[in-house]
C-alpha cells in the first residue's frame, strides 16, 4: 500500500497543462488518486484538500466531506496543497 504524501498543485502549471480536470493533472504528475466514474457521481476519488480552493464547473452528485474535494470534476482557483500517493 502506498504512503500518503502532501503535494502542491501550482495553479499556473495546471492552467498551462491543458488538462480538463484536477484528476488528469494529478495523474500527469505521477501521483495516484483512486477513481471510478471520472464525472463526480461515485466519490471514489475523494481527496484531502489541505489548502487552497477548487471550483466545480458542474456540481458533483457524490458526497464530499469538509476538507475533501473530487479531483475528477474540479479545477483549482488557487495553488493547492493536497494529499495523494506516489505511483
Amino acid at each position: 500500500m502506498s504512503e500518503k504524501i502532501q503535494c502542491r498543485v501550482d495553479y499556473s502549471n495546471y492552467k498551462s497543462s491543458g488538462c480538463q480536470s484536477l484528476l488528469e493533472y494529478i495523474e500527469s504528475q505521477d501521483l495516484e488518486v483512486h477513481y471510478h466514474c471520472r464525472d463526480g457521481y461515485c466519490g471514489a476519488c475523494r481527496t484531502v484538500l489541505v489548502e487552497g480552493e477548487v471550483n466545480y464547473p458542474k456540481e458533483p452528485l457524490a458526497f464530499v466531506r469538509r476538507g475533501e474535494f473530487l479531483p475528477c470534476c474540479s479545477e483549482p482557483l488557487t495553488d493547492l496543497l493536497i494529499e495523494a500517493e506516489k505511483l
